[in-house]
């Protein structure tokens, strides 16, 4: 299916969109602020701007936005650190801030640093068992730092270049992995999804799947592969619901098929939260809700515009403004 007769068909489609963008007439209800809305940011929206002077004043502004819940990105391995600051002095700045660490993204560094050598791959592009173990190791460490956040998940947010069948089971046998030993610290692990997941990949096929999602027609998607040979009691998924469109699938069909397997979204959109029309949030948030779903996570790219923190507020002001969102 092509792009154009996808995004006629895909529910992710508002109405206006359909039509040529064109607005409806607002509803009274539409500008209600419901204050006590339970809203998530992923703080890698702001970017260099979440350090720009005063750490502490800048998580008070998030939170006087309306923001509850932070899911944190910027975590460094070789020196615990969030953004270059020490693993506790950011919990106690976030913590007197009145906000909550639920969630973080963590790529382990090995996962990417030897990848691309022959060294760290076997037959069909699968990854060593040294390579595995050394995954492993980081996690325990990575696990370890987190525990002391007090957070609940962590979430893995990309994937290596995975060319064919083979070398996506052998991903998932090493986010199974991933999985259990984040499970004994107490944790849940998580993948998230960009759009790369959605191309196709085939028996001994010698295509990189990434970056290149639609020049391969036959086979089976990556996610689908990666639900159907992970191990739902240790690898849930956060499904980024903006890049889901991008890879040319519905959100809201996943949702619906794999209601026990994806547990939190990024909700985002090619910018600011409802601007652009092309995101169905309506039907998106029913969704989540019918699935009994609790946590999302605000997200928007180009984190080194200088507009982040205007983008945020935006995109938040959107949020409590709609009524779908609870």
């Amino acid at each position: 299916m092509i792009r154009r007769d996808f995004l006629k068909t895909a529910s992710v489609l508002t109405a206006g969109a359909l039509v040529g963008c064109t607005p409806k007439e607002k509803k009274e209800s539409e500008n209600i602020v419901d204050v006590h809305k339970t809203i998530g940011l992923q703080i890698y929206t702001l970017g260099p701007e979440l350090y720009a002077g005063d750490l502490s004043a800048n998580l008070k502004r998030i939170k006087d936005m309306g923001i509850d819940n932070l899911e944190l990105a910027g975590y460094n391995p070789a020196d615990s650190t969030i953004g270059g600051v020490e693993l506790m002095e950011f919990k106690k700045k976030v913590e007197d801030a009145g906000l909550k660490m639920i969630s973080s993204h963590v790529n382990p560094p090995q996962l990417f640093a030897g990848v691309a050598g022959k060294e760290n791959k076997g037959k069909d592009g699968a990854f060593s068992a040294s390579m595995k173990n050394d995954i492993i190791e980081s996690w325990k460490k990575i696990a370890d730092d987190h525990v002391k956040l007090g957070v609940q998940y962590l979430v893995e947010p990309m994937m290596p270049i995975l060319p064919n069948e083979e070398a996506v089971k052998s991903f998932c046998e090493i986010m199974n992995l991933s999985g259990e030993t984040v499970k004994k610290a107490g944790l849940q692990f998580g993948y998230h999804n960009h759009n790369m997941e959605f191309a196709k990949v085939v028996p001994g096929g010698k295509k990189a799947a990434f970056g290149t999602i639609f020049d391969q027609t036959e086979g089976t998607q990556i996610l689908d592969m990666m639900l159907a040979n992970t191990d739902p009691a240790n690898v849930i998924f956060e499904m980024d619901v903006y890049w889901t469109v991008m890879g040319q699938n519905d959100p809201v069909e996943y949702l619906r098929k794999y209601a026990d397997r994806i547990k939190m979204l990024h909700i985002k959109d090619r910018m600011v939260l409802g601007a652009s029309g092309m995101m169905n949030f309506e039907n998106i948030f029913n969704q989540f809700y019918a699935n009994g779903l609790k946590y999302f996570w605000v997200e928007i790219e180009d984190i080194n515009s200088g507009k982040q923190f205007e983008r945020l507020e935006a995109s938040i002001d959107y949020l409590k403004k709609a009524p779908f969102v609870k």
